[in-house]
């Protein structure tokens, strides 16, 4: 009897322990989206920078709770749904309303359905990836992943308030910008996902190189090197279709003269 109530001790010890590791991915996701939620409190008392911080740390937990989740072997069904909510939460409204207060109300109606814009788009681009995730690869996203577009936007209130610009931020570009984003979160334009390069090409010499490099450029100027890098990535994703449309259309082979002859 004593043997017996040790081993369903030890069991249940086992069952708690592993609850307690599912548990965990999930609690980095609600620590998301209480920095999403967090931003927009700060966004509407009128402290913009703290609110783009605020979204930059819900990054830090939203790339967090994957891999926790990955490394612990507690991957559900129930965790990606629940990290999709929080994203457009973190993501999608956060960053709309801090942008709009910030820069988009002095348009008015054009500004207001640039957040209205960027959110719907988010929440397509979310509900895409979770349709295509079986199918698309990991190395690249097909579209702007919301976090960067979300990052773009925090990263460029910080590089204006850097500036010192005044308030109210009432510039076109801006609105553009707003726009751009949300076509490019539901194209169909591949974006580098970086979840391939590995810890063995980290620890490689030049790996270290350009980890170290790009440390050293953030750290000189944060705000403004974070909008710099943020912006190549956002960019890059254009520019680098349209360069892989050109290498494909070098590399076929142009139709001789017979050819053409076969076809008529």
């Amino acid at each position: 009897m004593a043997k017996n109530r040790k081993k369903l001790t030890r069991s249940q010890r086992r069952e708690r322990r592993r609850k307690s590791i599912f548990v965990l991915p999930n609690l980095l996701t609600s620590a998301s989206l209480f920095a999403g939620f967090w931003a927009m409190i700060a966004a509407f008392e009128g402290r913009f920078v703290e609110s783009a911080l605020a979204i930059l740390i819900s990054l830090v937990f939203d790339g967090l709770d994957g891999k926790v989740a990955r490394a612990t072997g507690t991957v559900s069904r129930f965790g990606v749904e629940y990290d999709s909510l929080a994203d457009l939460v973190a993501f999608g409204v956060a960053p709309a309303v801090l942008f709009y207060l910030y820069a988009l109300k002095p348009f008015g109606r054009l500004g207001f359905l640039a957040a209205f814009l960027f959110v719907a788009c988010g929440a397509l681009r979310l509900a895409r990836f979770n349709v295509q995730v079986e199918t698309v690869g990991t190395k690249y996203f097909v579209g702007l992943p919301i976090p960067a577009a979300a990052s773009m936007l925090a990263t460029t209130v910080l590089f204006l308030e850097e500036l010192g610009l005044q308030r109210p931020v009432e510039h076109w570009p801006l609105v553009v910008m707003a726009y751009l984003l949300s076509f490019l979160m539901v194209s169909q334009i591949h974006y580098l996902s970086f979840k391939e390069l590995g810890v063995a090409k980290l620890k490689s010499f030049n790996g270290l190189v350009a980890m170290l490099l790009c440390f050293i450029l953030v750290a000189i100027e944060p705000q403004v090197m974070g909008f710099v890098l943020l912006a190549l990535y956002v960019l890059g994703g254009p520019f680098g279709a349209r360069y892989m449309a050109k290498k494909r259309a070098l590399a076929e082979p142009t139709p001789t003269l017979d050819d053409q002859a076969n076809q008529a």
